[in-house]
């Protein structure tokens, strides 16, 4: 049995990176009409771009019940003393300013339809990985933004972030990073999509961050250094 809204119109910005694309791959096979947005079709880095991005999508969907962020730049490891001006904007444009436009050119819609708006977040914005400084610190900017327009946009909308552990790893990578967890595997993008289903259905939850890590941050007897 569909459990989507009666009104199914999703905004996947993101959508052709491979967490974006099994988002969009599971919410067309439950009855969602999807746009999947890449870097082509809107840029995030400014304010026009992200608005330009919604009012395509509005217009083309006639309204948008749910917009998911799952864009994401600057994920490069550096040592510290070799971070520049370059990799703070790789990192900030995209996670952080791009979270905080396409939120504000989203609200409008969302309101009037009592949408969702979810923000894939990381499991870096409850870590200090040195070997990803802006990227961490982008992505505990775009954890505040979650609950900051989870108040800003009540009752309404509601406001949700999701936090992926490991679920789309560097090949050869796979067996240090299970063994980063409490289940002892890696996920996988379906995983997050399977979390970006749950909590655009869950109407009673907002404001929060739902982890998908297969136990990551609970971790312990082991050190990593991401």
């Amino acid at each position: 049995m569909s459990l989507q809204r009666p009104h199914s119109r999703a905004l996947i910005a993101g959508g052709t990176g491979r967490v974006g694309h099994a988002i969009v791959e599971r919410l067309r096979a439950d009855g969602w009409t999807v746009i999947a947005a890449g870097r082509a079709d809107g840029d995030l880095r400014t304010q026009a771009g992200a608005a330009a991005l919604i009012a395509h999508a509005v217009d083309e969907l006639g309204g948008l019940d749910l917009v998911v962020h799952a864009a994401g730049a600057g994920f490069v490891a550096k040592p510290i003393e070799d971070v520049t001006d370059a990799d703070w904007d790789a990192a900030l444009d995209v996670t952080a300013k791009g979270t905080f436009f396409l939120a504000q050119a989203a609200a409008p819609a969302l309101r009037e339809a009592h949408g969702v708006l979810l923000i894939v977040e990381d499991v870096a914005s409850f870590q200090a990985w040195t070997s990803f400084a802006p990227h961490s610190a982008a992505k505990a900017a775009q954890a505040m933004l979650t609950r900051l327009f989870a108040r800003a946009l009540a009752p309404e909308v509601r406001v949700c972030g999701i936090a992926p552990g490991s679920v789309a790893v560097a090949a050869g990578q796979e067996e240090r990073r299970a063994a980063e967890t409490l289940l002892g595997r890696i996920g996988s993008p379906a995983d997050i999509a399977d979390a970006v289903v749950y909590l655009a259905r869950a109407e009673y939850v907002t404001g929060t961050t739902l982890v998908v890590d297969g136990g990551r941050l609970e971790q312990s007897g082991r050190r990593f250094n991401p």
